[in-house]
C-alpha cells in the first residue's frame, strides 16, 4: 500500500510499504477521505517541534480518517466488513479515567498512541485501527463529512457544549481557518443569535460569509468590534492560536460571558483582575473532544442536515498529498483533504 510521511521541512514523502493485517480487536479500514489539520501543519509538517502528546514518530501522516471497513480480526464484538466509519483519531490505555469518560485524546498512559502522529494514519490506502476508535458514520453523510468531523468539526462542537451556546447567545469567533468555520457552521444549528468572525486574512474573511459560518466579520486591528459588538458577546471562540486573537476573544466577551480557548499555541499577558476576575467571565480550555460526543454530533449533524464538507475547498488523490499539504500550508481557503475510490 502507499502511505503519505512528512519528513518535515514542508516535505512529503510517499512510500510503498507491506499492507497491515488487523489483530485481535483490530479492523483494516479503506481510508475514503482523510483530511488535514491545522496540528499537522504546525507541528509535523514544517518541522518536528512537537513533543509529549504531539511527538511525531515517523508514522503515516493523517489523524483525520473516515472510510469503510475491509477486513475485521478475530474478537470483534460490532464492526463489519462494509461498515462506514469515523476513526477517533487517539486510541488510550481505556483504563484511565480520561479514557472511560471517552475523552482518550486526555490518556497520559504510556500506552496512548495518536493516529498519525505515534501510529500510522489515514493518508494511505489502507489503515490498521482498534475496533473502540470506530464511530458509525450515518448514511446521509459523505465520507469528507466523516473526515472533518473526526478532529475539526468535533472540536469545535465540544467548545461550543461546554460554553453551552443557544439562542440567547450572541457569538465571536476570532481565527477563521477550517475549525472557526466549523464553529460558526454548528453555532447556527444550536440557535446563537448573531456570530461575528475575526480573521486578518481577507480571504478566509469572506468564505466564512459566503459559507453563512458568520453574520458579519471583522479583520481584528481594533476597529469595527466595538460597534459590532456591543458591551461584547456572551459567548466567544479563540480558533486562532495566536496570542492576539485569543486577547480578542476575552476583551470582546461580555461581562459574565464564556470565553473558550480550542487553538492550540500562544503566549497569552493579561491583567488578570481587569480582563477576567472583574469582569467575571468564565476561561474554559477544550481540547479536542470525546468519542460520546463526536457521535452525538453525526447524529445531530444527520438531523440538522448539516454537511461539513462544504467547508472542504480543496481535494486531492493520495498520489498528490506534496500539492495538498502545499495548499493547505497556504492558509488562504478552507478544509484540504485527500480522497480514494472504494477498493474494487
Amino acid at each position: 500500500m502507499r502511505g503519505v510521511y512528512l519528513p518535515g521541512g514542508s516535505k512529503v514523502s510517499i512510500r510503498v510499504v507491506t499492507d497491515p493485517e488487523p489483530g485481535p480487536g483490530q479492523v483494516l479500514v479503506r481510508p475514503r477521505a482523510s483530511t488535514i489539520c491545522g496540528s499537522d501543519l504546525r507541528a509535523i509538517y514544517r518541522e518536528h517541534v512537537g513533543e509529549g502528546a504531539e511527538a511525531y514518530l515517523g508514522f503515516v501522516a493523517g489523524h483525520e480518517p473516515c472510510g469503510d471497513v475491509v477486513a475485521v480480526g478475530p474478537g470483534c464484538l460490532r464492526a463489519a466488513v462494509g461498515d462506514r466509519v469515523v476513526v477517533y483519531h487517539i486510541s488510550g490505555c481505556g483504563l484511565c479515567d480520561d479514557c472511560r469518560r471517552g475523552y482518550q485524546v486526555g490518556c497520559t498512559s504510556t500506552a496512548r498512541r495518536a493516529y498519525g502522529w505515534q501510529r500510522d494514519g489515514g493518508h494511505a490506502d489502507l489503515l490498521l485501527a482498534e475496533e473502540r476508535d470506530l464511530l458509525p458514520l450515518p448514511d446521509v453523510l459523505s465520507y469528507l463529512d466523516g473526515a472533518c468531523v473526526a478532529c475539526g468539526f468535533a472540536t469545535a462542537y465540544e467548545g461550543l457544549c461546554l460554553a453551552e451556546v443557544s439562542g440567547r447567545d450572541q457569538l465571536l469567533v476570532t481565527g477563521l481557518g477550517p475549525v472557526g468555520l466549523a464553529v460558526g457552521l454548528l453555532a447556527r444549528a444550536m440557535g446563537a443569535s448573531t456570530i461575528v468572525g475575526v480573521d486578518p486574512v481577507h480571504a478566509r474573511r469572506e468564505l466564512a460569509i459566503e459559507l453563512g459560518a458568520v453574520d458579519v466579520t471583522d479583520s481584528g486591528d481594533g476597529g469595527l468590534l466595538a460597534d459590532l459588538l456591543p458591551g461584547g458577546a456572551e459567548v466567544s471562540i479563540d480558533c486562532s492560536g495566536s496570542g492576539t486573537g485569543q486577547a480578542t476573544a476575552i476583551t470582546n466577551t461580555r461581562r459574565w460571558g464564556r470565553c473558550v480557548l480550542i487553538g492550540e499555541g500562544g503566549q497569552l499577558n493579561l491583567n488578570v483582575s481587569q480582563h477576567l476576575i472583574h469582569r467575571q467571565l468564565t476561561l474554559i480550555g477544550s481540547w479536542v473532544s470525546s468519542t460520546v460526543r463526536m457521535t452525538e454530533l453525526l447524529d445531530n449533524l444527520a438531523r440538522w442536515q448539516l454537511h461539513p464538507d462544504r467547508v472542504v475547498t480543496d481535494t486531492f488523490g493520495l498520489d498528490d498529498a506534496a500539492e495538498a499539504y502545499l495548499v493547505a500550508d497556504a492558509g488562504l481557503g478552507g478544509k484540504v483533504g485527500l480522497t480514494l475510490p472504494a477498493l474494487s
